[in-house]
């Protein structure tokens, strides 16, 4: 069986220099609720490429379902950031490294 993650590059906007606390703190608690929701695979930050402000690779039954949550991070919904979605074949023992 194929298994699929789906990886969200957030990138940043004009507007991200203007980003604030609170705003932040909707973007953790969202982080927070796809964990417990169990569609958070990995999160971070990135520092050292202009542009691009971190990622998060989910956990979702379709690429379309993980679009919507990209939809609904609120660093998109206030436009401090946009985002770049890519699918992911997951290469791993079990699938013996998709050979």
């Amino acid at each position: 069986m194929e298994k699929w993650l789906y990886v969200m590059m957030i990138e940043k906007t004009k507007s991200y220099n203007r980003l604030t606390k609170a705003a932040v703190e909707r973007h953790v608690a969202r982080l927070e609720e796809l964990d417990n929701q169990g569609h958070l695979e990995l999160a971070g930050v990135f520092k050292g490429y202009p542009g691009v402000a971190g990622m998060y690779i989910l956990r979702a039954e379709s690429y379309e379902a993980a679009e919507e949550l990209c939809r609904q991070e609120p660093l998109v919904v206030e436009g401090f950031a946009t985002y770049k979605l890519k699918a992911l074949l997951v290469a791993e023992r079990e699938n013996h490294y998709l050979l």
